[in-house]
């Protein structure tokens, strides 16, 4: 393929979804040392009813991956769509570099508990590209409106 920045876009796209698999083993692997499932049938298989409950700590890993799921999709819809507008390369890999970036250490900050403001500020960061790229998106397209 020869559009570089729809491969960039790629790439890090790809390395985004990987991070939501691991969010999600990281949460399965939770549920079971703590022994709270989400199911009763779960729960059953794993010693007994008394498991089908929650627990603040898969709570935590289940936040962290619906944050993830409200941020990347977003973003894999931005990045194509801005991948088409033929923007700079080197521009483009900036702006996908930077919200991949903020994306993982949010998720380190949220489930390690690190202290505030770190979560917060991974969180704005990764947004100033989507930001920018859906602001451009509209530029180029607002003559079709």
């Amino acid at each position: 393929m020869e559009n570089k920045v729809f491969m960039s876009f790629t790439f890090y796209s790809t390395i985004l979804i990987l991070k939501m698999y691991v969010v999600a083993i990281i949460t399965g692997q939770v549920r079971l040392r703590k022994k709270a499932f989400a199911n009763p049938e779960d729960a059953l298989r794993n010693g007994g009813l008394q498991y089908y409950r929650e627990d603040p700590d898969v709570e935590r890993c289940r936040r962290a991956h619906r944050n993830d799921m409200e941020n990347i999709f977003p973003f894999l819809f931005l990045g194509a769509i801005y991948s088409l507008l033929d923007p700079s390369p080197a521009v483009a890999r900036i702006h996908f570099f930077i919200f991949c970036v903020g994306r993982i250490i949010h998720t380190i900050a949220y489930l390690l508990r690190l202290k505030a403001p770190t979560r917060s500020v991974a969180y704005g960061v990764a947004q100033l590209p989507c930001f920018s790229m859906a602001l451009q998106i509209l530029l180029a397209t607002t003559p079709y409106w």
